[in-house]
């Protein structure tokens, strides 16, 4: 099984998305339950954002933390691009650090460009670093041509990650973002890895050989599709569940290796692009 490395530090690959949870209190108790037990099955990445639930994810997170070592723990929250200012972005950033009641961050990302100056946001960023409220930044829902943008300001070389949508069915940034990535060895965090709950989705779980290549592993399509998103080495996953199960199943995931045979068969099910594509975004 690979790792990743993100700042430095050696992560297990699949992390634990929160988008759509702490939205609803009715279901508290069971994605608390969730999010434990993926920390105690060894996922140490806990993915999370001012947006998601207005604050209510990070409350979640924050509970969850409160049965654990905070230091073997590896978080990540973003920053709304209208709140990423100089003047702003610190008090989005302590805010967050309240609802997570913790008092640093592993990783601070901006969510998605904005019209924050990129070179301000940066500076706000290193300041909050130089401050010990961030141990790192980087970035998220960035294309090539807002990442060469980046690169063209003082500090960028300090961003760590850009978070994308990448799935076997959403295969765009393989033509050239995921290539200028590695050519700036910027880790890739791939966010709905699974792509499921919408059309996609369900094209990617009914296909007959994804299913016999599953069944061949003993593993379910889920299980696949995840083990295919990390198969190089250079990606964090980060699919989000509710459901104590399947948050172990998603684990277990990363022990699953696809032969170069099964690789070249879904290439031909799920064809790698040959244009330019617009980065997807859901």
């Amino acid at each position: 099984m690979s790792t990743v490395k993100i700042n430095q530090q050696e992560l297990f690959p699949i992390g634990l998305g929160t988008w759509h949870m702490g939205e609803d209190p009715a279901k508290k108790g069971q994605e608390l339950e969730a999010l434990k037990t993926g920390i105690e099955h060894g996922a140490v990445v806990l993915d999370t954002a001012e947006m998601y639930g207005d604050g209510g994810s990070e409350l979640l997170v924050g509970e969850a933390l409160q049965s654990f070592n905070r230091k073997d723990l590896f978080l990540i929250s973003k920053v709304y691009p209208w709140n990423a200012s100089k003047k702003q972005l610190p008090v989005s950033l302590d805010n967050s650090l309240k609802r997570l009641g913790t008092d640093y961050l592993d990783l601070y990302l901006l969510h998605w460009t904005g019209n924050v100056p990129i070179e301000e946001t940066i500076e706000a960023l290193e300041e909050a670093k130089k401050a010990g409220k961030i141990k790192a930044w980087g970035v998220s829902n960035f294309d090539v041509k807002d990442l060469e943008k980046m690169y063209q300001k003082e500090n960028s070389q300090n961003c760590q990650v850009n978070q994308v949508l990448y799935n076997l069915g959403e295969r765009g940034i393989e033509f050239d973002l995921l290539p200028f990535m590695q050519e700036k060895q910027l880790p890739l965090i791939a966010y709905a890895p699974m792509a499921e709950g919408d059309q996609l989705g369900g094209q990617l779980t009914s296909n007959a050989k994804l299913k016999e290549i599953a069944q061949n592993h003993q593993a379910t399509v889920f299980q696949m599709l995840l083990a295919w998103s990390i198969r190089k080495g250079q990606t964090l996953a980060i699919p989000q569940s509710s459901n104590p199960e399947h948050v172990i199943e998603n684990i277990e995931a990363a022990q699953i290796q696809l032969t170069d045979e099964e690789m070249k068969q879904l290439d031909k099910e799920f064809p790698k692009p040959t244009s330019k594509q617009i980065l997807s975004i859901i």
